[in-house]
């Protein structure tokens, strides 16, 4: 019950209440009248008709005024409830009307100037961090570029000892870690500017996803994993942007790699459901506790198992991919069945194929 509607029922109610007082206090007087024998004389009867007469259409007036008062005063409320749900990373502008001319008339007008101000100070804040991340990744990614030729170039000299080249090794794939992590928050900083937009197309999404077996296959090669990619006849046209799509599969198949087990595989089924299709890639490694199958998408969240096994990883691929799905108008989740396997299914809207 909207607290609008719970005012105007208090309110009214006590409006009420008093008619009722006033229509008990006439019949009382009649009662003791009549009780002492006496007769209803024009006094009386002009006592009761005047509470009457006046207290109902006083009380109907009453909870009249109440009702629009009380919507009145708290439309305000309800604009700024729509005002912020409505703001998030992306979007910190708020729809609200221009204050008021003059001094502030009362407590509600006072919190919508409030609000209005809050909102200006998130903006800028959100603004400078947006600006800040995308100043320093791209500062960033020069040096890094710098730091990985020179040890490449280490590496190739010939007569440099087994251990050096080892460490020199290790080095480069820290850098490319680094290098990684900054290209992500370049992505994300763009992402929140609003400076990433699809190029959407009819794309066939099966092709797509028999790339990301033949990917799949080349990344689990060296780990001795197999990989079954099973995609059925069948219509999968979707609209879409295919550079994204792929950048979700490839991410969604590593991630399958690197949290296997020794032995394992990667299995890669497509099919329809309902209206969209649904891609669902599947491995028998790590599993995702109970409880943190929504915090996986967070960004730069990365669970216990994957810090003591030292699994190379930012936190940032499934935020990322999160972001790609849900702007196709689709939905990714990802959980370990009770059969040990650990799932992450993609679902997109799929296209009808006689519109085009």
């Amino acid at each position: 019950m909207k607290f609008r509607t719970q005012l105007f029922i208090w309110y009214g109610g006590a409006l009420v209440a008093a008619l009722l007082v006033l229509m008990v206090h006439a019949i009382y007087e009649i009662y003791e009248h009549k009780k002492h024998g006496g007769a209803i004389d024009g006094e009386i009867t002009e006592v009761i008709i005047v509470e009457l007469a006046v207290g109902m259409p006083m009380a109907a007036l009453g909870i009249g005024l109440a009702w629009w008062m009380s919507r009145r005063m708290l439309r305000k409320l309800e604009i700024l409830t729509a005002a912020a749900a409505g703001m998030h990373a992306g979007n910190l502008e708020v729809d609200l009307p221009p204050p008021a001319a003059g001094p502030v008339h009362n407590e509600l007008d006072k919190l919508m100037d409030v609000f209005r101000d809050m909102a200006v100070r998130l903006r800028d804040s959100f603004a400078l961090t947006r600006d800040f991340t995308l100043n320093a990744s791209h500062e960033l990614k020069t040096p890094l570029a710098v730091m990985r030729g020179e040890v490449e170039t280490e590496i190739r000299i010939e007569g440099v000892d087994a251990a050096r080249t080892a460490w020199m090794e290790s080095l480069l794939e820290e850098i490319d870690r680094l290098a990684r992590v900054v290209d992500g928050l370049t992505f994300l900083a763009k992402v929140d500017a609003g400076q990433v937009p699809f190029r959407v197309e009819l794309l066939d999404f099966a092709e797509l996803v028999r790339d990301a077996g033949e990917d799949a296959s080349l990344l689990a090669g060296p780990h001795g994993l197999k990989v079954e990619c099973v995609v059925p006849e069948g219509d999968f046209l979707i609209h879409g942007d295919r550079h994204r799509l792929r950048q979700v599969m490839l991410n969604l198949v590593d991630n399958a790699v690197k949290y296997n087990k020794a032995g394992g595989f990667v299995r890669i089924v497509l099919a329809t459901e309902g209206s969209g299709v649904l891609l669902e890639v599947g491995n028998p490694g790590a599993a995702i506790p109970a409880g943190m199958e929504s915090r996986v998408f967070e960004r730069f969240f990365r669970m216990e198992s994957s810090h003591a096994t030292k699994t190379e990883g930012s936190g940032l691929g499934l935020h990322i991919t999160q972001w790609i799905v849900r702007g196709h108008g689709g939905e990714i989740s990802l959980a370990t069945g009770s059969d040990g396997m650990t799932r992450a299914r993609v679902w997109l809207p799929r296209q009808n194929p006689t519109v085009r």
